[in-house]
């Protein structure tokens, strides 16, 4: 008898004079009263396609399918092929088995797409939300197109794309492609660094609070969205007590961020060091990270609000970055705090386990959302005894 199992051979193409690309869908709105007629923000993403005399596509060279709505945690690797029943993809290539991006100067791009260098028409197209490949849809289904623009990649950079929503009132939609810098930079190993990105809507935090949903859920004092420009303050705290703050490290200035879904431009990263805590060992630590995101003139001290207050009028909204993003510490004023994974990577690498490792990472806000990307160094594999 010939049994047949359900693995499947996958024929990868050689890409020639790769770029390397990452896409995430952020446009998060919920289907509220004011945005009921909004088509469901689920896309099918085309990289040159081929299109018939309707302007129906009937083939494409890249597709990025059931692209859905991004994710709150971008692991430092490919985290969802093969851990999840559902088709829908949290960003691109995310669930997509194609080539992926090599170590580049020490740090792991697998979780970014080889492109072809060069020009590109990329076509998004809202879809159903249902598990029928992009290409097997009714023809009808096939015909409405988000964003249809062109982007130019250059041979062997980095680069990642947002599909945003550009204007809260108008509703207007765009794309970002931002041209990464981090494995250029001459980045200590000892030092975790975090930059910051407010890729709002035009409006959105002006906008009433019933046009949001008319509820914070669990974003806490984000909910409402953040001014347009603000500073960024943060604190360290050791394993999950807030009132074991480090004290050369609390309400510390990183820097300034602006609204900004126009330019590209890649924003400065701030560092604060992997063992700031003087009880580490130097190989493992349970440090955790507190940001303050306050409009001009305020300071984690003199702010006049408290830890369970959601309504800030977008002056105040604090992101706790603590275990494993759904644990939180043991306080009880922190109702109004978002929870994200920490920004130092703890596994077992060498004969350590855990072993602490210092990370880059990218914060993003978008509207009333935060997500924060990470990407981590190649460390050495685990050794068992």
């Amino acid at each position: 008898m010939l049994f047949i199992t359900g693995c499947s051979k996958v024929d990868y193409i050689k890409v020639d004079n790769p770029a390397y690309l990452r896409v995430f869908n952020s446009l998060n709105y919920v289907q509220t009263l004011d945005s009921k007629d909004q088509e469901v923000p689920f896309l099918a993403m085309l990289i040159d396609p081929v299109m018939d005399g309707n302007g129906m596509p009937v083939s494409t060279t890249i597709l990025g399918d059931f692209l859905d709505q991004r994710a709150p945690y971008a692991p430092p690797y490919p985290s969802h092929i093969g851990n999840s029943t559902s088709v829908n993809n949290p960003e691109y290539p995310g669930k997509e088995d194609v080539l992926v991006g090599p170590v580049l100067n020490g740090f792991d791009l697998s979780s970014w797409a080889q492109i072809p260098s060069g020009k590109h028409r990329i076509v998004f197209m809202f879809r159903p939300k249902n598990s029928v490949p992009f290409f097997n849809l009714e023809p009808k289904l096939k015909t409405k197109v988000l964003i249809d623009t062109t982007i130019v990649l250059d041979e062997k950079e980095v680069y990642t794309l947002n599909v945003l929503q550009k204007d809260y009132q108008t509703k207007k939609n765009g794309v970002l492609l931002r041209h990464e810098n981090f494995y250029k930079l001459p980045l200590s190993d000892s030092l975790v660094y975090v930059n910051f990105y407010n890729l709002s809507s035009k409006g959105y935090w002006q906008a009433d609070y019933t046009q949001k949903g008319g509820g914070l859920g669990n974003k806490g004092a984000l909910g409402e969205g953040i001014r347009d420009r603000v500073n960024v303050f943060y604190s360290l705290y050791r394993k999950n007590n807030a009132e074991s703050g480090l004290s050369n490290y609390l309400g510390k200035y990183l820097g300034e961020m602006k609204r900004n879904t126009g330019e590209a431009d890649v924003s400065p990263y701030y560092s604060f060091p992997l063992f700031a805590d003087p009880l580490s060992d130097g190989i493992y630590t349970d440090i955790w990270q507190r940001l303050d995101v306050l409009a001009p003139g305020m300071d984690p001290s003199s702010k006049p609000y408290g830890g369970i207050d959601q309504r800030t009028n977008n002056n105040w909204a604090p992101i706790s970055c603590f275990s494993n993003g759904t644990v939180r510490p043991a306080i009880t004023s922190d109702e109004n705090s978002v929870f994200l994974p920490n920004m130092i990577v703890n596994i077992h690498s060498g004969k350590y386990n855990p072993r602490s490792f210092a990370t880059v990472n990218t914060i993003e806000i978008v509207n009333g959302n935060v997500y924060l990307t990470t990407i981590q160094r190649k460390y050495a594999p685990p050794i068992y005894k």
